[in-house]
């Protein structure tokens, strides 16, 4: 499991491998058309990561239906949204280390319908709605997952909702509250405020009382920020972030939520009152375009923010590194996360906002709708028709 900007946390130089994935033999887009005895066979589509490098790379296929027979412990589910992130980005540019080989399907998170149940499963049955947090493959028609994995629905909430949830509001929410200590009163950085990580951060700040947001977005964007409870939004592209924060709190702020790493996580450090934290959970400043930039990627690590004990000491700050799939194994405390969620999107306090929703044939267009940051809040993918964004 990983986030956004988010998730590009395990983000990392693979440029060896990433090349020789490249050059690799092209596959076809979708599966040849069968032949007459065989056009009745069921088959399931599935988006595949084939090599590393651009949009292309990411095929739409087909695979037969197998009988469902999940195995102890799991749930088969019919798919009916996933989730796009910055990690399925880094993995397609062959910049995540946390891959298995290629072929393989993306995708983290989810929502669909269960379909079957394993043995020993007594807390899912068939018809349920659940959503998904998983490592990889989520962008399938039908996908088998550990039920473990699995949270139920709101009835209330929709598919598109549900696989724009976890990821995105379990990093903020954690990286907030966990690390950041977030309390009345307290003021707070948001980099890229408008993606699914900062919306679902804006929102979480607003539950608690007197809470200043600093987020930067495009000068587009920043009507949508401040709807959303943000009273200083920056415009990062004419703006020095640090100098316009300075002008308004020459103390600096106590909660930095760093995406960006390189030179980015040494401003915000530089930004920290006096007991204030930076939590450092992606690496967004590697990419640069559709396919990976190995100048990008040098030049973020070469300015990678470094601190001794000693100064930690001195400046009474305090830096943090989250990464979302680290914890896939600790599912107490996950699960214990996703209860705070869903109580708050039960209050109304917090409710995804759904950017657009692309069908699985135009994954590159959603692709690039994120690479590109056109996006404000959750990207969508659907293995149904497309629906009007």
């Amino acid at each position: 499991m990983s986030t956004e900007g988010d998730g590009a946390g395990a983000a990392a130089v693979s440029a060896t491998a990433a090349a020789a994935a490249e050059e690799a033999a092209p596959v076809e887009d979708v599966a040849p058309k069968p032949a007459p005895a065989e056009a009745a066979q069921p088959s399931l589509r599935c988006l595949v990561l084939t090599g590393f490098g651009g949009y292309e790379k990411v095929k739409l296929q087909r695979r037969p239906a197998a009988p469902l027979a999940p195995g102890p412990g799991q749930l088969s589910l019919r798919v009916r949204a996933c989730g796009l992130n910055f990690s399925d980005l880094f993995a397609r540019q062959g910049v995540h280390d946390h891959l298995p080989p290629l072929p393989l399907t993306p995708g983290i998170e989810g929502a669909g319908e269960v379909v079957a149940v394993g043995e020993g499963v007594a807390d899912r049955k068939v018809g349920d709605r659940v959503m998904v947090l998983t490592r990889w493959g989520m962008w399938q028609e039908e996908v088998t997952v550990p039920a473990a994995h699995t949270f139920l629905m709101p009835e209330a909430m929709s598919f598109e909702e549900a696989a724009a949830l976890l990821a995105n509001y379990m990093t903020a929410y954690m990286v907030l509250f966990d690390f950041g200590n977030l309390r009345p009163g307290h003021s707070v950085l948001v980099h890229m405020a408008a993606g699914g990580v900062g919306m679902a951060a804006l929102q979480l700040c607003r539950t608690v009382e007197n809470v200043t947001v600093f987020g930067t977005a495009s000068a587009s964007k920043h009507e949508v920020l401040r709807e959303q409870g943000v009273a200083h939004p920056i415009d990062y592209h004419t703006s020095d972030y640090v100098e316009e924060i300075r002008k308004i709190s020459p103390r600096g702020v106590d909660i930095v939520m760093d995406p960006l790493g390189g030179s980015d996580t040494a401003k915000g450090y530089s930004l920290l009152k006096p007991m204030g934290r930076l939590i450092t959970y992606g690496v967004a400043n590697m990419m640069t375009g559709p396919k990976r930039n190995l100048m990008a990627i040098a030049r973020t690590w070469w300015n990678q923010f470094s601190v001794t004990a000693q100064q930690l000491l001195q400046s009474n700050r305090a830096v943090c590194g989250f990464y979302l799939g680290a914890l896939e194994e600790d599912q107490e405390l996950l699960r214990g996360v996703v209860t705070r969620l869903l109580a708050l999107y039960s209050q109304g306090h917090i409710k995804p906002r759904i950017d657009s929703v692309w069908p699985f044939e135009k994954v590159t267009d959603a692709m690039r709708q994120l690479q590109e940051k056109k996006n404000v809040g959750k990207v969508i993918l659907v293995p149904g028709p497309e629906k009007e964004n």
